[in-house]
């Protein structure tokens, strides 16, 4: 290991067993806040909108007592004369992208001929509500509520309700109200944390009860939503962002560093990696990175952030392509000629993002693709928010007395071996109608 702002490690070193010594994981964390959130959960469940109330004050210091829970909509009226009109048109430019791309997601219902006699085929339907988390505690990000809200709206979604933290005004940001409603969004809750979880999952007498919560948050809420998801449908597992750049020695220097920074400026807990087969190219990273961060203006979270990122030096691209899909990434960027050919190669990342003019930034806010993806490993086995994660796809079979014959023989056969008998009895039963 190479002393320097960052370590670089050798890529040997890295396998399924041994990256959890280099990069902190979410089950650690799920541990480190399982007990408290339970309690949170349980308080929700029995005492409803009365402990949203407590809880709100106790870790918002915000008293809603007076002004209540439930955002009116006149303050969403007012929202717009709040908000900078530049950052309105913005929202709505990456709004049209975002429709645009999710449209392209959804499929037409469908049906194939299984053989003479037998349609089979899916329909589609959507869930009926659904609830949005939009956390709010450094920053705010409206860009997230498109997020959320887009892929819902397209699959069609009749209820979409949204639950944020309250401002120190007792009020949701008026960017966040804004981007709700240009999605159609009136039901909006001055509610965060585990405990809006909890809410839109049990239900309250203010806010109704959801069949499905998605939307990322901190570890709070994301424990409350895995404790949750017994319950109510969830979203990908949400943790610290993360970026993984493999760069190979031709790559812009400065466009790596830039980027990596990207990742980590929002959350001291966020992680960023560089793998690169060129151990000079490394070394100039370490070398140069310093004087990136002491210019950047949230200085204080990315050097705290360093703790959890890493260089690695890898053999070749293929190595590379192979520690990625040990780590698989929220986000991953080629930054290497051809990234294209790349792209067999990798089978584990939220979003992929090729070549030096595609930085993770554009995907994040403007061009169309989804930036609610999974974190902490888990883009080996889930996807990044789309769709289908609104949508319910339901089988259709229609058969002919001719088919119903075809079919009949080996339907039987193993109904008989499975010793059920009244499945054989209703395919039986119709075999004898001749007609």
């Amino acid at each position: 290991m190479e002393m320097g702002l960052l370590r670089i490690i050798n890529s040997e070193e890295i396998t399924e067993d041994t990256l959890s010594q280099f990069i902190p994981r979410q089950i650690e964390q799920f541990q480190a806040v399982e007990n408290i959130v339970r309690d949170i959960i349980e308080r929700v469940r029995q005492e409803g909108d009365e402990s949203l109330l407590k809880l709100t004050k106790k870790f918002d210091n915000i008293d809603l007592t007076d002004s209540g829970i439930q955002t009116l909509s006149k303050q969403i009226e007012e929202a717009y004369k709040k908000i900078d009109p530049k950052l309105l048109n913005a929202l709505k430019y990456a709004k049209s992208n975002l429709i645009k791309f999710h449209l392209a997601q959804k499929r037409e219902e469908w049906s194939i001929p299984i053989e003479k006699g037998v349609k089979a085929g899916q329909i589609f339907r959507p869930l009926e509500r659904v609830g949005l988390y939009i956390p709010g505690g450094r920053a705010i990000y409206p860009s997230t509520v498109l997020m959320a809200a887009t892929p819902a709206y397209v699959a069609g979604v009749k209820e979409i309700i949204l639950c944020s933290p309250p401002q120190k005004d007792g009020r949701i940001a008026p960017e966040i109200l804004v981007a709700a409603n240009e999605l159609g969004i009136k039901e909006i809750y001055k509610v965060g944390g585990a405990q809006a979880i909890a809410a839109m999952a049990y239900g309250t007498k203010t806010i109704p009860r959801v069949q499905k919560v998605v939307g990322p948050g901190n570890k709070y809420v994301n424990a409350a939503k895995q404790i949750l998801s017994k319950i109510i449908a969830i979203d990908n597992p949400a943790g610290p962002s993360e970026i993984l750049i493999i760069a190979d020695e031709e790559a812009n220097l400065a466009y790596v560093i830039v980027d990596f920074i990207s990742q980590i400026e929002h959350d001291p807990d966020n992680i960023g990696i560089i793998v690169s087969a060129s151990k000079n190219f490394l070394l100039q990273i370490n070398e140069k990175l310093s004087s990136f961060i002491d210019k950047c203006e949230r200085k204080e979270i990315i050097q705290k952030a360093l703790k959890n990122c890493l260089l690695v030096e890898a053999k070749n691209l293929e190595d590379c392509a192979r520690i990625s899909n040990i780590i698989a990434p929220e986000h991953l960027e080629l930054l290497i000629k051809n990234p294209k050919e790349m792209l067999p190669k990798i089978r584990n990342a939220g979003a992929i993002f090729l070549g030096p003019y595609s930085p993770v930034p554009l995907g994040d806010y403007s061009a169309g693709t989804n930036h609610i993806l999974p974190t902490g490993g888990n883009a080996k086995t889930y996807s990044g928010l789309n769709v289908y994660d609104f949508l319910k796809m339901i089988d259709i079979l229609e058969c002919t007395r001719e088919g119903l014959s075809r079919l009949s023989d080996s339907s039987m056969t193993m109904a008989q071996f499975e010793k059920l008998y009244a499945h054989k009895k209703s395919i039986e039963e119709r075999l004898k109608d001749k007609k």
